[in-house]
């Protein structure tokens, strides 16, 4: 996206001078519903004023709220991390980092982690290997046992309540079927298979009767991972309680997805053999297919829309469509196993 197409407050933020510490070069990266600038040794993350339905951040009092929400949330698994909210306002013209004048955004600002250490980054080079699975199971078994549980929680975990997010993306995706990243019968076959999962009623009450529905991470996958000492998992869903109150499986499952797109299904597999005898979680198999198709699917949906969205510059439109492709693919492969 050409600068000049940008909300002036976020051109603003592309000066190092705009920091009140050193920032030698800023470089901005955007996703579907954030705008993020690496400055220095520091990231300011600022919510786009969009309405997906599953999310509205429309409105700056709802980017606030939901900028203190991540803070909150996130801290549960990496409070060294999330440092605090950042008003960025302005006044005659000229916007400052909690300066004088009105607020026009907020961000949440976030300590920098190293780059060579983002779990992407180590699946690139072939780094990735069962020592580091376990670490992160070590951190994720503890965290799901604390994590908030309770009725109403457990509601999220019914086969009714599972439909309303599974098939709100076939909702959203039916204007996208017949796209190069999107064929009708991949459609067809994954829709038809999740349908037919969420008729198994037994299956989901007995993981609610388990405990296993807790208020988890939702966004549980390797761009979010640090492999830092200690190792960071952030960036969970704090816009929408549903995506973020679910099975344990569902949580779990995104990262196994993930692992198999970068084709490591040995350690994908290994991931949930190690999470579910440490967690004592002996139902898990029986929901994890269908959650990673759930979650390959979101993941080609996000694609879609980034693709389409009108700031995004051409090069990243293509990189997100080939992506898209390619989970959509991995969720057809689950839907026939």
């Amino acid at each position: 996206m050409a600068e000049a197409n940008l909300p002036a407050c976020i051109r603003f933020l592309l000066s190092p001078a705009a920091y009140p510490h050193p920032a030698p070069e800023v470089r901005l990266v955007q996703t579907h519903i954030s705008y993020v600038l690496l400055a220095g040794d520091f990231v300011y993350k600022i919510k786009k004023p969009v309405d997906f339905g599953f999310l509205d951040f429309t409105t700056l009092e709802k980017r606030r709220y939901f900028c203190e929400q991540e803070l909150l949330l996130n801290r549960r698994l990496c409070p060294a991390l999330y440092l605090g909210l950042v008003a960025i306002t302005g006044q005659d013209g000229t916007f400052s980092l909690d300066g004088p004048g009105a607020p026009v955004e907020y961000a949440v600002k976030m300590a920098r982690m190293p780059e060579e250490k983002m779990m992407g980054r180590v699946i690139a080079a072939g780094r990735l290997d069962r020592e580091t699975i376990d670490r992160i199971v070590a951190i994720l078994v503890p965290f799901y046992a604390k994590a908030e549980g309770g009725e109403e929680i457990s509601k999220f975990g019914t086969a009714k309540a599972v439909s309303v997010n599974v098939l709100e993306n076939f909702e959203q995706t039916q204007s996208f079927i017949g796209c190069p990243a999107l064929g009708r019968g991949q459609y067809e076959a994954i829709s038809s298979y999740a349908r037919a999962f969420l008729a198994r009623e037994d299956l989901f009450a007995q993981r609610r009767a388990a405990g296993r529905i807790r208020d988890c991470h939702g966004d549980l996958y390797s761009a979010n991972i640090c492999l830092d000492d200690p190792i960071q998992i952030y960036d969970c869903i704090e816009f929408n309680q549903r995506f973020r109150y679910c099975d344990v499986a569902s949580d779990v499952a995104f990262l196994a997805m993930d692992l198999d797109f970068h084709g490591l299904g040995d350690l994908s597999a290994y991931f949930i053999d190690s999470f579910g005898k440490a967690s004592g979680d002996d139902s898990l198999q029986s929901m994890l297919n269908f959650y990673k198709c759930y979650r390959a699917y979101v993941r080609g949906k996000i694609g879609l829309f980034t693709a389409h969205a009108p700031e995004v510059d051409a090069a990243t439109k293509e990189t997100c469509l080939a992506q898209a492709k390619k989970y959509f693919a991995l969720a057809e492969r689950y839907a026939a196993a």
